[in-house]
């Protein structure tokens, strides 16, 4: 059912409520990723019921990922075929059986699968929630409701990491089993995405969907522009091949997968699977429950404030700083492992102070990305690939950490964390463009090379990055 149009008042606030109920399944996402910090140790405990070993723990803690490529590759039938709403609905169907089941396992192998489950709907929910908000969303606010994303996905980690400390994996599990529910209770009532319908050929209905999203009446002459930028984007093949051999694709391609290689290379998914670990490793003043929890407040707080600034200072000046400060911090903290100081609080420091700055743009701006960047015509095949290649990275990266950390200590990939938000300045400087203010048109405009007159521009727009940047430090230190 769909909002009746006498409610259509209130413009941007539909919007909004789009954004809060769709991403309650990625609210539930981040609690299943985040499992494995509190809930491993309760497992691999000597007196578990369910006793877990070493290996098998950090299998459970990637396993989502697996499944997540799966979910991702199954958006690429749906989202074009059955819309994009249909496509979040069904998200919290696996989330809520996942919940189910690690709250009733008494095997591993149930553990595992439940796993998988949950991982197949955040493949699915992560292709089509970024898709369907950039597509609702008008361009002054579409950075804020694209970040929502990442956002979420931190608050669901904060939640399962102050229930999981807390409370049975049982009754944890009972509890988040909440979120998807809320999901499939209060989605039902958004409207479908304008720019779906308009590709099914139902401009009445993108019409009235406009008049929703918008707060007017008059939305003929939006209506008429979608429509006839729809129908340019889809005169490629809008086949798989074409984010290979089309330039715009191409490029856009290589920028979100670039900036999800970098975001996975900081460590961020790793810390989050491991945090009480690390907390526990260090010996910090806090206990590992607290410290991990003090962690993913400060993640939240932080991605909101990237979600409410990054609309007025551009997404590159917010990376910029991101990338610099999140590699400091990292450094520090390698160096705290490496010469084993016997200052209990440097660790907590240094890591609030990646998460922080880490918050402020690689958190959100890469997600934000996966909807701005792509044509309509490829973007299911874009995000189910841009998925994919993020869960294999992450997989990657997270047993790299626990490997690497049990072998030859921590420190190890903590440089390896840092050196690798070095590279990630260098891709940002040389290969992201600003979004903030476009319309989805004028970013695909861009990306084929028609808005550029010249390469000057690039040294231009590189002067004006480290001028906000310069104003954005001196805002901050005032």
């Amino acid at each position: 059912m769909i909002l009746d149009l006498k409610w259509a008042r209130g413009g941007r606030v539909y919007q909004y409520l789009a954004m809060l109920t769709g991403t309650l399944c990625i609210v539930s996402s981040g609690m299943h990723y985040g499992w494995s910090s509190p809930s491993l140790p309760q497992l691999q405990h000597p007196n578990s019921t369910l006793p877990v070993t070493n290996e098998e723990g950090s299998w459970l803690a990637v396993m989502p990922l697996f499944g997540a490529s799966i979910g991702s590759l199954f958006s690429i039938v749906t989202l074009d075929r059955i819309g994009r709403k249909k496509a979040i609905l069904l998200c919290g169907i696996p989330s809520f059986a996942a919940w189910i089941m690690v709250a009733t396992a008494d095997t591993v192998t149930t553990l595992m699968f439940a796993r998988i489950v949950a991982g197949f709907g955040d493949g699915l929910s992560f292709c089509a929630i970024p898709m369907y908000l950039n597509e609702i969303a008008d361009p002054e606010v579409r950075g804020f409701l694209g970040s929502s994303c990442a956002t979420a996905l931190i608050l669901g980690m904060l939640l399962i990491s102050v229930v999981g400390s807390y409370a049975s994996i049982t009754c944890a599990a009972l509890v988040c089993s909440v979120a998807p529910l809320l999901l499939l209770v209060t989605f039902p009532w958004m409207p479908e995405s304008p720019y779906y319908l308009i590709m099914r050929g139902r401009e009445a209905d993108a019409a009235r969907s406009l008049r929703i999203f918008r707060g007017t009446f008059d939305v003929d002459d939006e209506l008429r522009r979608l429509s006839a930028a729809i129908k340019i984007q889809n005169l490629d093949t809008g086949k798989f091949l074409d984010l290979f051999t089309v330039k715009g694709s191409r490029r856009a391609g290589i920028i979100a997968m670039g900036m999800q290689t970098i975001q996975q290379c900081s460590g961020m998914m790793a810390i989050a699977f491991y945090a009480h670990t690390i907390f526990e490793s260090a010996g910090s003043a806090f206990s590992p429950v607290t410290a991990a929890i003090i962690y993913f407040t400060l993640q939240v707080v932080f991605s909101v404030v990237s979600s409410m600034i990054m609309d007025r200072t551009g997404r590159r000046p917010l990376l910029v700083i991101s990338i610099v400060g999140a590699g400091l911090s990292l450094f520090v903290e390698g160096l705290y492992f490496y010469l084993k100081c016997d200052y209990p609080y440097v660790p907590v420091l240094a890591l609030i102070a990646f998460v922080v700055h880490f918050s402020l743009g690689l958190q959100t701006i890469p997600t934000l990305l996966l909807g701005e960047l792509f044509s309509t015509n490829v973007k299911a095949f874009a995000l189910s690939l841009s998925d994919v290649h993020f869960n294999l990275v992450a997989i990657l990266v997270s047993k790299f950490f626990q490997a690497v950390k049990d072998s030859y200590g921590m420190h190890i990939p903590f440089f390896a964390f840092s050196a690798s938000c070095v590279a990630g300045l260098v891709f940002v400087l040389r290969y992201v463009p600003e979004t903030k203010g476009k319309t989805l048109e004028e970013i695909q405009d861009e990306l084929r090379g028609r808005a550029r007159a010249d390469d000057s521009r690039q040294v231009e727009t590189l002067r004006k990055i480290v001028a906000e940047t310069i104003d954005i430090c001196n805002n901050v230190q005032k």
